[in-house]
Parts: structure tokens; C-alpha cells; sequence
């Protein structure tokens, strides 16, 4: 799998598990992934209000980070250059627990239990490039999340009612991928009246596939939407408002970011740049039963990322 022939003729696999948490002012995300070349991890945090962020990341060997064929059947463990990282599963929901240092000495801990709602659903497709190239893609959104984040002498409660519900944001990636590619992704969670909502979508690289990654979840229901959905935003301002439309009518939103993390690298034959925005979504959703949701204030995140790999 990892001789330079194979790369070459049947693209290059990836693994990755990907969690956000988005729990008001607070965005925390973490990441533990096979990219074939080598592994990836890392735990990452904004407090939006102040600006604030902080984490780590470490790269390691590929046979250093292992995942299992069917998500959530092994624990994810890594302990590589200062950051120990597990995500682990069981009958309550996915445990994400991580310390770490930070860069000006202070001591990370996180601690965030996201739940599994009985008959939530999540949003499952497997997109084929070609008859050698293709990836699988979980998204779970606006599963609830609880727990605390801790920097130094700082701590973060995540899903207390004092500050707002948390939600927990999965993306499971299973494939084998060409060496470009170029993606959208968007989603949010919160409540809108008596109602629990999640979105979730994406573009660019499922186009001419015939297949999407756009859904609506509604207290735990999902609505797919089968088409490729208009994305209007700027590149080069990224903090101008992102719009999302469904050309079908069952989606019109637009965000209002109040954060970009700007992510780039370049390593020669490898690289990467990454706009991911955070902020509030406004707008409008239909689910397949017909009903009728405005959305004001919804938290969420949209983003473009540029990837050689």
C-alpha cells in the first residue's frame, strides 16, 4: 500500500476521525487521521469572544496512528511529542480526552463526552471518482456534548446551562484519495424553538459524482438533499458573509463569521490552505415533511480547503 507504484496507479489512502465541538463562544476541535504518508493529531480551541486560541498537533509515523476499517469498533489512542489523545466509544457516546502543553507552558486538558441520542441519524455516502479512487464520508451533526476544556488556570464548561448547549460534530473519512483535491464543508447545530437542528454540506469535490454530502437534521431526522448546492463567498475576504442555497428550495442560509482559522502549509509535493470560518448562520430550511424553520443565530462553521497529498 505504501510503494511509490501503488500511490502512483490507485491514489492514496486516508483515514481520519475529526471532531468539533461547538459550544457558543468556545469552538474546540480535534483530529486523528492516517494521510498515508504519515499520521496527524491534534486538539485545537478558540474562545471567539477574546480571540484566544491555543492547542497542539504533532506528525508521527503512519504504523504510529492506527484506525480501524469500521469506525468506532477500536479506540483511538495516541501519546507522540508531548500530546496524548484518545477517542474511545462505548454505550454513552464518544469519548474525547487529550492533555497537551501549550506553546507558553500552560497545561491543556480536555475532557468531552458527546452524545449518541437513540436513533439519531447521521448523513453516509461513499463518493466514487473512479473505478480506483473514492472516499467514505460519516458527518454526524448536532449530537450533544458535555465536559470542560482547561488551559493553565482556565477552564471552559462545555453543554452548561448557563452558557448554552454544546454540540459535538463527527467527520469519519475512509478512502482512497487523488493527489488534489479541493473541498467545501458547512455545518451548524442549536435550537430553534421546540426543535433541535443540524446542518450539514458540502461541495466542490462530490461534484459530477452524482452523489452529495447536503442534509438537514431535525431532532434527530434527517432530510438528504440530493443536490450540489450554490456556495457564495470570497476567497480572499473570508470573514465577508458565506450563502449557502439549495437551487430546490429546501435550504437558504447565509454566516456572519466571527472567526477565520487560516491553516497553510508547504512542503514541496505536499501541501495545504485551509479557510475555516466560525460563526452564526441565519436563513431558511424545509424538511421532507414540509416543515418550515427559520434559523437566526444558528452556530456553525463553513469552510474551503485546498489539499495536495
Amino acid at each position: 500500500m505504501h510503494r511509490a507504484n501503488l500511490l502512483g496507479s490507485w491514489g492514496e489512502n486516508k483515514r481520519w476521525d475529526y471532531w468539533a465541538i461547538l459550544a457558543g463562544d468556545l469552538v474546540i476541535s480535534t483530529v486523528y487521521s492516517n494521510i498515508d504518508h504519515f499520521g496527524l493529531a491534534d486538539v485545537w480551541w478558540v474562545d471567539l469572544i477574546t480571540g484566544e486560541t491555543g492547542g497542539a498537533a504533532i506528525l508521527a509515523p503512519s504504523d504510529a496512528m492506527e484506525l480501524p476499517a469500521r469506525p468506532g469498533t477500536a479506540p483511538l489512542v495516541v501519546s507522540h511529542d508531548g500530546l496524548d489523545l484518545e477517542m474511545l466509544d462505548d454505550d454513552e457516546g464518544t469519548h474525547l480526552r487529550a492533555t497537551w502543553t501549550e506553546e507558553d507552558g500552560r497545561l491543556g486538558l480536555l475532557d468531552v463526552v458527546v452524545g449518541l441520542p437513540e436513533d439519531h441519524e447521521s448523513l453516509n455516502v461513499v463518493i466514487p471518482w473512479s473505478d480506483t479512487v473514492f472516499n467514505f464520508t460519516s458527518k454526524h451533526q448536532a449530537r450533544p456534548a458535555t465536559g470542560r476544556l482547561v488551559v493553565g488556570e482556565r477552564t471552559w464548561t462545555v453543554g452548561d446551562p448557563s452558557s448554552g448547549d454544546a454540540w459535538g460534530v463527527l467527520d469519519v473519512g475512509r478512502g482512497r484519495w487523488p493527489h488534489e483535491i479541493t473541498w467545501n464543508w458547512g455545518g451548524g447545530a442549536g435550537r430553534v424553538g421546540e426543535h433541535v437542528v443540524g446542518l450539514q454540506f458540502g461541495g466542490k469535490w462530490t461534484e459530477g459524482s452524482g452523489f452529495t454530502e447536503n442534509g438537514i437534521i431535525v431532532d434527530g431526522r434527517l432530510s438528504k438533499i440530493g443536490r450540489e448546492l450554490e456556495w457564495s463567498y470570497s476567497w480572499e475576504r473570508p470573514m465577508d458573509p458565506w450563502r449557502v442555497v439549495d437551487p430546490g428550495g429546501q435550504l437558504e442560509i447565509e454566516m456572519h463569521p466571527r472567526y477565520d482559522k487560516h491553516s497553510q502549509a508547504d512542503a514541496g509535493e505536499f501541501g495545504s490552505e485551509t479557510h475555516q470560518v466560525f460563526g452564526l448562520w441565519t436563513g431558511r430550511l424545509v424538511t421532507d415533511e414540509g416543515l418550515k424553520l427559520e434559523l437566526r443565530g444558528l452556530q456553525g462553521f463553513a469552510e474551503e480547503a485546498r489539499q495536495r497529498w
